[in-house]
């Protein structure tokens, strides 16, 4: 897990003094590198500065080796262009629910010529991505039909592509993601993984759309009813490991694939805020990382119980943590105020 992490030119000032590595060949740069070793009956962890990892790796037995140096070039190498886009800089994706029932904006964008209208924008007000939903997965959410997700979506999607934005289907249904990508839809955002439906990653690796493997613990209708991790940060990375590997089998590469940690997808706060507290670990995976905290309930039990338009600053501030401990893509609902956000730490960081 990198340790240390520095941004701007001070990050860039150490890496080429030697005392730092670049964190995802973007922004960030680390120090210090904490390797931590678990199995059923213990964890360990050892403490290197950077630069001292890579020497130590010639001490070790060669398989161990191989695997380390993999994984120092995972941490370290430029991501890939997502979805056609460069992950050297925070990227902004927009939500658009065209829904009834979504937390936070249920209905004001059901009529697809109002999606389409506050798509454009987001856009306009700086998101790069539009990640355009049919179906509410929120806490006890009831799912919708396939049929329905498509009769919702596919219209807003071939409005807004029509326009030149990057599109988004935020689905767990194969049908909804085939039809989404004919409909102009270049990313699909699964909040299984691909393990909802038996369908989904062969639709995904035929695609060659750019696919966001969430995280969720259980399934909406009952993901905060008692969820439980052994050490919530070290499972995620285990899970998506293990679901990387298997879309690489099944022919989707990890060139094009990003992963979503799932805050409060399953999570209680204290997990949320572990996994929030090591998000740099991800990034020992090789891909990008999305990061969604918008509006979400643990801000307002971390603050005093704002209901979900007034969690604003606390999503900023969330935001913010999440560029700062090395995602490269934050999807929210308040694109302009995060814009500016975004901007100003950028400036602050890099003088």
């Amino acid at each position: 897990m990198p340790e240390g992490l520095l941004s701007g030119e001070a990050a860039w000032a150490a890496v080429k003094a030697g005392r730092a590595l670049p964190l995802a060949g973007g922004p960030l740069a680390f120090t210090q590198i904490e390797l931590i070793q678990r199995d059923a009956r213990k964890r360990a962890a050892a403490g290197f500065a950077a630069p001292d990892f890579e020497r130590s790796l010639r001490r070790q037995p060669a398989a161990m080796r191989r695997r380390l140096e993999a994984l120092l070039d995972r941490l370290t190498a430029r991501r890939p262009r997502f979805a056609g886009l460069a992950m050297d800089r925070p990227r902004i994706m927009g939500i658009i629910n065209v829904t009834p029932d979504s937390f936070s904006d249920g209905g004001q964008f059901l009529d697809a010529g109002r999606a389409i209208e506050h798509g454009r924008r987001l856009v306009e007000a700086g998101a790069g991505i539009l990640d355009i939903g049919g179906e509410s997965t929120r806490p006890g959410a009831e799912p919708v039909s396939a049929a329905e997700e498509i009769r919702r979506v596919v219209p807003v999607i071939e409005g807004l592509h029509r326009s030149g934005a990057v599109i988004s289907i935020d689905t767990r249904h194969s049908s909804v993601m085939a039809a989404a990508v004919e409909a102009g839809a270049s990313i699909i955002n699964d909040v299984t993984a691909l393990t909802g439906d038996p369908e989904s990653l062969g639709v995904a690796a035929r695609s060659r759309a750019g696919v966001v493997l969430m995280h969720m613990q259980g399934e909406p209708r009952t993901m905060q009813a008692n969820p439980r991790y052994r050490e919530a940060a070290l499972d995620l990375y285990d899970y998506f490991a293990a679901q990387i590997e298997t879309a690489e089998t099944a022919g989707l590469p990890r060139r094009r694939i990003a992963i979503d940690p799932g805050i409060g997808f399953g999570k209680s706060v204290a997990h949320n805020q572990d996994i929030l507290h090591r998000l740099a670990l991800l990034q020992g995976l090789g891909c990008p990382v999305l990061l969604g905290v918008s509006r979400k309930s643990f801000i307002a039990k971390l603050s005093r119980g704002e209901d979900a338009g007034h969690r604003l600053a606390g999503s900023l501030a969330a935001a913010l943590w999440g560029l700062r401990t090395g995602a490269q893509m934050i999807r929210v609902h308040d694109v302009a105020e995060t814009a500016q956000a975004v901007a100003v730490w950028q400036a602050l960081a890099s003088p």
